[in-house]
């Protein structure tokens, strides 16, 4: 399977819009989407597999941090890898911006996501108690910090 990483671009808020439905218990609307295409401080990536959006990442910067607030796979496309490539770029990405760390929440229990990002180099700082719904549920605050002293 031939995976395209490029940026994601108005025209595809169709498909992330599906993404979000089909990946998420609380998706985010069209309108907060659109809100959040890049704009200097956000970023959004979007992975295509023969022409169509199979998965998406998102993040914000502000001065040298950065927060990566989505990461969704279609469900048809899960276990080949598209996770890993987008957070992988994405990381690149923020490295040059020469940001300082890069930090997101993911579910107590979504094991795959925690291990994916514990390959991606994150590590767990903290705790929000009861911060999902449907089901109530903990985030686990991952960050990867970036060795400024190489910079």
């Amino acid at each position: 399977m031939e995976v395209l990483i490029r940026d994601a671009v108005p025209d595809d808020l169709d498909a992330l819009e599906e993404l979000e439905t089909e990946c998420f218990s609380l998706p985010w609307t069209r309108e907060q989407l659109r809100n959040e295409l890049p704009d200097g401080m956000h970023e959004f990536l979007a992975a295509e597999v023969d022409g169509k959006v199979a998965g998406y990442v998102g993040m914000m910067c502000v001065l040298d941090e950065g927060y990566i607030s989505n990461v969704a796979v279609s469900p048809r496309y899960r276990r080949n890898g598209i996770g890993r490539v987008l957070v992988r770029e994405m990381l690149r990405r923020a490295d040059l911006r020469e940001l300082a760390f890069v930090t997101l929440e993911v579910r107590e229990h979504n094991d795959g996501a925690i291990a994916l990002y514990s390959e991606a180099g994150f590590v767990p700082v903290g705790r929000r108690k009861q911060y999902y719904e449907r089901p109530r549920e903990d985030a686990i605050i991952m960050t990867l910090f970036f060795n400024k002293e190489e910079r």
